[in-house]
């Protein structure tokens, strides 16, 4: 009889030989991602109009880190332009503005 009962339990669990259940298996972990990956898709979804990818951004770091890579963005973005246009970090970030040359 007890012969039955360990051909029932490894039925019931079929990759444990003593016929207990497995440990749960765990969910994947969701990647971490960092503030810059955070701004660059915060950034170029605000470009296309993503509100969704926009909000997928936002939750991934604090407020303040994403503030912080945006800016961080920004002043990369500024000064390539200015180093393939041979102008000025600040004529550079005027005219993207909008702003009249000082």
């Amino acid at each position: 009889m007890t012969g039955m009962f360990g051909i029932l339990r490894r039925a019931v669990a079929p990759g444990r030989k003593d016929g207990r259940s497995a440990a749960p298996t765990r969910a994947p972990e969701r990647r971490q991602h960092n503030l810059f990956e955070a701004a660059a898709t915060f950034v170029a979804a605000s470009v296309e109009e993503d509100q969704d990818r926009m909000d997928e951004a936002s939750g991934w770091v604090s407020p303040e880190a994403l503030s912080f890579g945006v800016g961080e963005l920004a002043c990369r973005a500024v000064i390539a332009l200015a180093r393939e246009r041979d102008e000025s970090p600040e004529t550079v970030a005027r005219a993207l503005l909008g702003l009249a040359d000082d």
